[in-house]
């Protein structure tokens, strides 16, 4: 049985890109389906915030000349892409879904309205939050935290590339120390950077956990809900 009955899970847009790091990759979008499915099948209502950094980022070099605002409307319009490309990926492997954005499209999705989106989880289908929070100046890890609080989720699980939250990058100092279990607090003073400040600051408020994995790890989706010790736990 799930550990968790509801749980928000951020991907980055450079998860959906594999190893190109840009654009979409079919494999890796469909392997991802495949993962979230069997979630889903075991009862957990599931709600997704995907980033859009496999093809813009508003902090990225490409927009240092832009106005900031711009350029985060422009990374918000990228999210609403994979969500897409999310969805499509999920139908096909018999999830029933739902994509809700906060910069409205309405020809392609649905406006983000939080009752709606409570109903649709209630219904067991699963909602991809896409348009960030529809503000400049926040990211998609405190749009994460936001839909997971709002829409009453037990957990937000952030998958990344590595296995949770290092005292620095392990990706390029081998000596890296892994923490199992670390507070709110410890990860916002010493500014370890595995989530937005403002996301932790919320959670933290909130006291709603968060759990850092590797979401290359084949099955760790399923792990996370279940409860199963990998990871890094932020409480």
């Amino acid at each position: 049985m799930p550990k968790y009955d509801r749980m928000v899970i951020k991907l980055s847009g450079e998860a959906l890109a594999g190893e190109g790091r840009f654009g979409i990759s079919r494999d890796k979008i469909t392997s991802l389906a495949a993962e979230i499915g069997e979630v889903v099948r075991a009862g957990v209502r599931l709600g997704l915030v995907v980033g859009g950094g496999n093809f813009f980022r508003g902090l990225d070099a490409a927009a240092r000349e832009m106005d900031r605002v711009t350029a985060d409307q422009m990374g918000m319009l990228a999210t609403i892409l994979n969500a897409l490309a999310l969805q499509d990926a999920l139908e096909k492997a018999g999830v029933e879904t739902r994509v809700m954005t906060a910069l409205s499209v309405r020809q392609v999705a649905e406006p983000y309205i939080h009752r709606r989106a409570l109903r649709h989880l209630e219904k067991g289908r699963t909602v991809i939050f896409a348009g960030g929070t529809s503000n400049p100046f926040f990211s998609t890890d405190t749009a994460a935290a936001l839909r997971a609080l709002e829409m009453r989720a037990q957990i937000v699980a952030k998958a990344t590339r590595v296995d949770g939250v290092y005292d620095k990058d392990p990706e390029k100092h081998p000596d890296a120390r892994f923490y199992p279990e670390i507070s709110f607090d410890e990860v916002l003073t010493g500014s370890l950077g595995v989530m937005d400040a403002t996301a932790v600051a919320m959670c933290r408020d909130n006291n709603l956990p968060i759990l850092v994995f590797n979401l290359n790890i084949p099955g760790n989706i399923m792990r996370v809900a279940m409860g199963e010790p990998i990871g890094t736990l932020i409480h």
